[in-house]
């Protein structure tokens, strides 16, 4: 995965998806920038900028996806590798369904995925120094560089989607308490039924992650 390193930029997600489009960079590639003025976060609401905080978007061929991941289900699938790496290193963050990262009972990030072309651009931000009100940060110091240098080498093993499902299944019990939404409705996860593809079932209706 090569990797651009910026100090600031408008929203990483947009950047890259501009060079993809224009092909001024070809898949894998990802964009890090130190601070954004225009993040975008889950159902297009803003993610706020904390210099020091990761701010990443990054491009992967649809062919070089594990052949068991339904795209629908890719923002369970990074973020949750992710989640397991910064869990290796001693943080108790978990992942809410089915993009946000979450310490306690807080917010401290979210990914979300956007298809350009054969290429699918997943866009993450998180509070690794720093957090707004009501949200909270990452419960361990960690090297920026180092996480992300552990993370694409994880994503270039490909991983089966049922090897993490198969521990993100385990977790879910933790979003009890929470809420999900789902074409602007809310929706309590005390209820629902997590399905093998990454989608769950409310109400006898089949909802998958549209992040």
């Amino acid at each position: 995965m090569k990797i651009l390193y910026l100090k600031e930029i408008d929203s990483t997600q947009k950047f890259l998806k501009k060079l993809i489009r224009g092909k001024e960079v070809k898949a894998p590639f990802a964009v890090v920038s130190d601070t954004q003025s225009a993040g975008v976060g889950s159902r297009n609401n803003a993610w706020n900028s904390q210099k020091g905080n990761l701010f990443l978007s990054f491009a992967i061929e649809l062919d070089e996806l594990p052949k068991d991941l339904k795209l629908e289900s890719a923002s369970i699938y990074f973020s949750y590798i992710l989640k397991t790496l910064l869990y290796e290193e001693g943080s108790c963050v978990w992942i809410k369904w089915p993009n946000d990262f979450y310490v306690d009972d807080k917010k401290i990030g979210g990914m979300i995925t956007n298809l350009e072309a054969n290429t699918l651009i997943c866009g993450l931000g998180l509070n690794l120094v720093m957090a707004p009100d009501g949200f909270a940060k990452l419960d361990i110091k960690v090297d920026k560089k180092e996480v992300l240098k552990k993370y694409f080498t994880k994503i270039e093993e490909k991983i089966s989607w049922k090897q993490v499902f198969s521990k993100y299944e385990l977790e879910f019990y933790k979003n009890k308490n929470f809420f999900t939404h789902n074409q602007n409705i809310k929706i309590p996860l005390e209820g629902v039924k997590l399905q093998q593809d990454g989608s769950i079932i409310n109400n006898g209706k089949r909802i998958y992650s549209t992040r």
